[in-house]
């Protein structure tokens, strides 16, 4: 076997390129796992992580020429700077490692499901090609929202972080006709991410972004590159028998249109496809990550047993929601909000604070403000045909609530109240489509703030002893203290946080930054919700 391991590596040897944006810890074992036998890997870091992180990979592979780090940009999703950085991975790897036969491109939720004994003599006993390549317009692998809009006009915002300006500059292309061709002799493609391609084809790629600087230009202002710059072109460069057009990475997509996150129960089911690499496993599922590491360093030969690892997993993943009884539930049928929308979520532990700003915000900056929607029983909604009579109801699935509510005010801007420690709405809201919008009120809990709490929960009540009370508030005030700190760390887009005892300049600011108006609006709304003239 160990004579049959030497051979398979002289034959077929990887070079990963891995993307990744955090978590150097993790970027570091995983590095290392994918090297334990015999292949390297180029690292491209986010360049929005800070240079401490950067700092601790450069340390972490000081004198190791199995790894290298590639010059790293600022990437965001949709955007160019996601194809930049794999650019420049292949450079940085094809520079370092001249042993290197083929290229998987990798991210840092990717974990092998073979091993790479079996992995290498694959490759090497079909010298291909391995990424998914159709035809952009007639193969039906857009599902939903734009096709030919991805192509024929110019994106320069991200959609995610820049989301006004991102449909304001394609609405004016649209009515001025500002149409534009695709290159001259270029055959538009589409397709995962996720490929593996061989070095002779890497090396092709970039002599042709050398020679076609039209090409590049066209590509840096299409929006969602990454599924088309590489697709594309190795179908332009590369003889189509040559070419294996299933993706060597395994993936599937949930009901709401997100990559499905694997867990650790879910290891039999991966180890049985026929793929390479899996996409992707979540960062709790440390038991599913360290068998398929040691899976990659085995001498272990599978057979693929599955099937259709997709269909089954969609399967499994809709028991008990579509079953005889049931037709599709309404998060089937609706589940996004849409992506013109946009959301603002007053976060505030205070909710008679919270309360008065909604008012206020719903009087002054006609803005559509329901406080708190998914807290209090007693809300002020619209017909929902039932779904808003009850909080158990609103509350059972989120987005589609509203998504209805959007639909029955006839507006495309709605605000709603939470508490900090309702992180979990708000990545759901994110993951929606629709702009998000948060103002964080940051006012640390009082004693009867915490006491209140205490008894809401059921940890304590009226004869609760006071010392037994007083020994709970502290941690209470603990946890108040880590949701403000988990909420903002999250990443979340447009946040805005507001201290209770900040001056009236910077309310002011602060209120017409999340409710786009002007200082009169924000001063007035301040002035109703008590903010200011205190």
């Amino acid at each position: 076997m160990a004579e049959r391991r030497r051979e398979a590596q002289e034959m077929a040897r990887l070079a990963f390129l891995l993307l990744c944006h955090r978590n150097p810890e993790g970027v570091i074992a995983q590095a290392r796992a994918l090297t334990a036998a015999g292949d390297f890997v180029a690292i491209h870091l986010d360049a929005r992580a800070p240079k401490t992180d950067a700092a601790r990979l450069e340390a972490a592979f000081s004198g190791n020429p199995a790894v290298t780090l590639a010059r790293r940009v600022r990437c965001g999703w949709g955007e160019w700077s996601l194809v930049r950085a794999t650019l420049n991975a292949a450079e940085a790897a094809l520079a370092a490692f001249p042993d290197a036969t083929h290229l998987y491109l990798v991210s840092g939720d990717c974990r092998p499901i073979t091993s790479a004994l079996q992995a290498h003599s694959l490759l090497a006993a079909r010298p291909l090609d391995r990424i998914e390549t159709v035809d952009f317009f007639t193969s039906g692998w857009i599902r939903t929202g734009f096709v030919e809009e991805r192509l024929v006009y110019r994106h320069w915002f991200n959609e995610r972080s820049r989301k006004r300006l991102f449909y304001a500059s394609l609405d004016v292309q649209q009515r001025l006709g500002l149409r534009r061709e695709i290159p001259e002799g270029i055959e538009m493609r589409i397709g995962s991410q996720w490929w593996c391609l061989r070095r002779g084809t890497v090396e092709k790629v970039l002599a042709f972004c050398r020679a076609r600087p039209d090409v590049v230009r066209f590509f840096r202002t299409t929006w969602i590159p990454d599924e088309t710059f590489f697709q594309t072109l190795v179908a332009h460069l590369v003889p189509r028998g040559e070419i294996e057009p299933h993706p060597p990475t395994f993936l599937t997509f949930t009901d709401y249109g997100m990559p499905a996150t694997f867990h650790d129960d879910h290891h039999d089911l991966l180890v049985a496809q026929p793929e390479f690499f899996a996409r992707k496993i979540g960062p709790e599922a440390r038991q599913l990550r360290a068998r398929l590491d040691a899976l990659w360093a085995s001498d272990e030969i599978r057979t693929a047993e599955a099937g259709d690892g997709r269909r089954l997993h969609a399967f499994v993943a809709a028991r008990g929601r579509r079953g005889r009884r049931f037709g599709r539930r309404i998060w089937e049928a609706g589940a996004e909000m849409g992506e013109r929308r946009s959301l603002l979520v007053i976060v505030c532990r205070d909710r008679p604070l919270g309360r008065a700003l909604a008012r206020a915000v719903d009087a002054q900056a006609t803005l559509p403000a329901l406080g708190y929607l998914f807290h209090d029983e007693e809300v002020a909604l619209p017909d929902l045909g039932g779904i808003e009579s009850s909080l158990a109801k609103r509350s059972r699935h989120r987005r589609a609530v509203l998504r209805l509510i959007f639909d029955a005010l006839a507006t495309d801007r709605l605000a709603i109240c939470a508490e900090p420690g309702d992180l979990g709405l708000l990545l759901d809201v994110r993951a929606g489509r629709a702009e998000l919008r948060v103002l964080l009120v940051d006012r640390p809990p009082t004693e009867e703030d915490l006491r209140r709490k205490a008894i809401a929960e059921g940890l304590a009540g009226p004869d609760t002893p006071e010392a037994q009370l007083a020994a709970l508030l502290p941690a209470l005030a603990d946890r108040a203290a880590e949701e403000v700190r988990r909420l903002s760390e999250a990443d979340l887009p447009g946040l805005v946080r507001l201290r209770e005892d900040a001056p009236e300049d910077a309310v002011i600011a602060a209120l017409g930054q999340v409710l786009d108006c002007g200082a009169a609006v924000a001063a007035q709304v301040a002035r109703e919700a008590g903010l200011t003239g205190r």
